[in-house]
Order: C-alpha cells, then sequence, then structure tokens
C-alpha cells in the first residue's frame, strides 16, 4: 500500500524474466526489494551483489547465503566473470519504522570489455565527479530521473541533476531509470523522461531509453524510441 505503479507498468513481471546471472540490490527500500517479487525470484538467481545488511533479507526470504556477496563501500567481488564494486551514494534505508539497519550503494560492473555504472537512488553530490575520476569513466551509467521533489533534493535527483552527473561520471551512455514503474512523488508519469532527455541533448550526451523488460546490449545501437509518448 505505500508504494504504487503507474497504470500500464505491470505488464512485464516475473513470469517474464529470464535466468538472472547477478541480481543487484543497492538498498532495502520497497520499490528496490519487493518481498514477493524478490521471492518469486529465487529460483531464477544464480547470484546476488549487495549492499552490506541486505542478505539478512534474502536469507530471512529463502536465498542461500552462499549466493549472496554483500559488499561495503570500496570493496570488491568477482562473480560470474565481473568485477563488482561498491562505492558510495547519498540516500538512505529502511523498511517499515526501522531505518538505516542496513547501508545503500552504487556499484561499478566491470568486465574485460566494458565497464557500467548503477547509480541506485542518490541525492546529486561530489561522489559522482570522484568516481568517475577514480574509475576513468564508464560505457553506460544507470542513473535515477524520477521520483524526484525539491524537499527530497539531498535523496533524489532533479532530472537535469541525473545528466550532470552522467558528466561528472563521464559516461558515453546515460541509461535513466526510477521513473516509468513507482508513483512515488507528485509529478506526472512522463515528466522525468522528457526532462532527463531534454537536458541530455543540451549537454551532448548520448541517452538511451528501453521499455520495461527490454534488453539492451553494448557495442549496438541501443534503443532511442520515444515509446512513452505513443
Amino acid at each position: 500500500f505505500m508504494v504504487g505503479a503507474f497504470k500500464g507498468s505491470n505488464s512485464y513481471g516475473v513470469n517474464d524474466m529470464p535466468n538472472i546471472d547477478v541480481l543487484i540490490i543497492t538498498h532495502d527500500h520497497y520499490d528496490h526489494l519487493d518481498y514477493k517479487t524478490v521471492s518469486a525470484l529465487n529460483n531464477k538467481v544464480q547470484s546476488v551483489v549487495c549492499s552490506i545488511g541486505v542478505a539478512a533479507h534474502l536469507e530471512y526470504w529463502g536465498y542461500a547465503s552462499e549466493k549472496i556477496n554483500e559488499l561495503y563501500w570500496g570493496e570488491s567481488a568477482t562473480v560470474a566473470g565481473l568485477l563488482f564494486t561498491a562505492a558510495e551514494a547519498r540516500h538512505f534505508s529502511g523498511r517499515s519504522l526501522n531505518r538505516n539497519q542496513s547501508l545503500w550503494s552504487s556499484f561499478i560492473v566491470k568486465s574485460p570489455t566494458h565497464q557500467i555504472y548503477i547509480g541506485g537512488d542518490s541525492g546529486f553530490d561530489t561522489h559522482f565527479e570522484k568516481i568517475g575520476n577514480q574509475f576513468g569513466g564508464f560505457d553506460l551509467a544507470i542513473l535515477e530521473c524520477g521520483q524526484y521533489n525539491h524537499a527530497w533534493r539531498y535523496i533524489h535527483m532533479m532530472p537535469e541533476e541525473t545528466v550532470k552527473a552522467a558528466k561528472a561520471l563521464n559516461t558515453k551512455v546515460l541509461l535513466p531509470v526510477h521513473w516509468g514503474k513507482f508513483s512515488l512523488a507528485l509529478h506526472p508519469w512522463h515528466e522525468p523522461i522528457e526532462r532527463v532527455h531534454a537536458a541530455a541533448v543540451t549537454a551532448g550526451i548520448p541517452i538511451t531509453s528501453p521499455k520495461i523488460g527490454e534488453t539492451i546490449q553494448l557495442d549496438t545501437t541501443l534503443p532511442t524510441s520515444s515509446w512513452w509518448r505513443s
């Protein structure tokens, strides 16, 4: 009852998902760690990478501890041939009335040929530039651009700040997320993606915006259609 989905956003679900090599959980908020969804995915997931403290939820829900990799900021683990490193974010954690019992993180995913940044939830701050400098830029940055409010500016970014973060990270391509599924703020459904697209064009940053459930493959033509307008 706390986290409602936008109308039409439930057309893709657990049964539509393929087997998952690595499930990444950035923090334990309900829109990132849903009990029914994550429990139903258990048999499809080979490994989990998550922020420290999140494993307690997963193990309680039936996940084997052997396939969970909990990381603190700055820690790394090699999982499924990929190097995962946890990094800072400007957010918080908590379920029900309990807050900050676990950590919130962003993650760097490095393969032999590519490097991806997964921002999780975060307000805009200097950590984006720090991470961009430390890791030498990214092929793709997955950043939140929705569910914002000026009163929440320390924990969520405005769409224009998402583009500033992408520039600070020195990414080749921006993938904006966290706007099309859950309704947590007062803005219209399509407003975040329209604003972030406009800001990316002005800044000269390539942007890709796949539909929910659509697969993207780096080094190919990435989805760029304005499907939300149809």
